[in-house]
């Protein structure tokens, strides 16, 4: 998930922010699914690369049709190339981690990652101190990954995968989440909080692709291994619906109703990826990995908890 410039909060949500977040959640946690399918007809780094290529160059004819600058110096050039790479590296761990754990898993452990956001705000941000019960939210989500990732030493997650495999596949999931939280700090604490949202996104989108296809080349994966309807809809689905529309629609949502309420709605997530894991690949999630992501999606709740005020 894209890593988008704050904006002014607005009015508590009605019925149409609800049903927006529940199908924006529902394609999140649809992704997993979709790159996973893909893997065997598109290597992983030309798969990811052609996904940011394809949506940055959406996002570039879009933003011209709106009249909105991309290219204007303002002072967040350094900061948007750092936002770029971290972006690159969390889908860099997402796309390789795929190969190796199953979709559950994966959506499970990538987002951890607004524990490790609140975690890195409360460092470096001022004014985005943990308040306890956010504190007690990430000691939930920790002791989650930590039982979760235990249980891949007891099995593997995926069929085909030795439990090595399975365990190095968790730990870049747990990786790629951090990474995104990363961006997120980034974008916080630095010139491109105020910066537009569309720019932002197109920093993160156009240094992803570059960086992304460069490491295909490297690794020789710039090749389809076969073209499959599967694999068109399921890289449409990526750039198009995902890295692109969605996206934005996140931002349009976050310009016009409260930020703190839409985040709660982030835990459904990674219900929605081991759901679909589960009913579309077929894969088996034993007691001790759903106990785990209970306190994981426990942990989000309480990180994503609005304030309650005093008085």
């Amino acid at each position: 998930m894209s890593t988008l410039a704050a904006a002014p909060v607005r009015r508590a949500l009605d019925a149409r922010a609800i049903g927006l977040m529940l199908l924006l959640c529902a394609i999140w946690g649809f992704q997993q699914v979709a790159i996973k399918s893909t893997n065997a007809a598109i290597p992983p780094m030309f798969q990811a690369g052609l996904r940011s290529l394809i949506a940055a160059l959406l996002l570039w004819g879009w933003a011209r049709a709106r009249g909105t600058p991309l290219f204007r110096a303002d002072g967040t050039f350094g900061a948007g190339l750092a936002a770029g790479a971290l972006f690159a590296g969390e889908f860099i761990c997402v796309f390789f981690g795929l190969t190796l754990t199953s979709a559950s898993h994966m959506a499970i452990f990538l987002y951890t990652a607004p524990c490790f956001t609140a975690l890195g705000l409360h460092l470096f941000t001022p004014g985005e101190r943990l308040r306890r019960g956010q504190w007690l939210g990430v000691g939930l989500a920790f002791a989650g990954i930590a039982i979760a990732f235990a249980d891949g030493f007891l099995k593997p997650p995926a069929p085909g995968t030795s439990v090595l495999a399975g365990i190095a596949g968790d730990a870049l999931g747990i990786l790629g989440g951090a990474m995104w939280a990363a961006t997120t700090v980034v974008v916080r604490s630095t010139r491109l909080a105020l910066a537009s949202a569309s720019k932002t996104l197109f920093y993160q989108l156009a240094v992803s692709a570059v960086m992304l296809l460069a490491l295909a080349v490297l690794l020789g994966q710039v090749s389809v291994a076969r073209v499959t309807p599967i694999a068109v809809a399921s890289l449409a689905y990526q750039s198009v619906i995902v890295a692109f529309v969605s996206y934005l629609s996140w931002f349009w949502l976050l310009t016009r109703y409260i930020a703190s309420r839409l985040s709660v709605f982030t835990f459904l997530s990674p219900l929605f990826g081991v759901a679909f894991g589960v009913l579309l690949l077929g894969e088996s999630v034993g007691w001790r990995f759903m106990s785990a992501a209970a306190l994981v999606l426990a942990g989000i709740g309480l990180v994503n908890a609005p304030a309650r005020k005093r008085g």
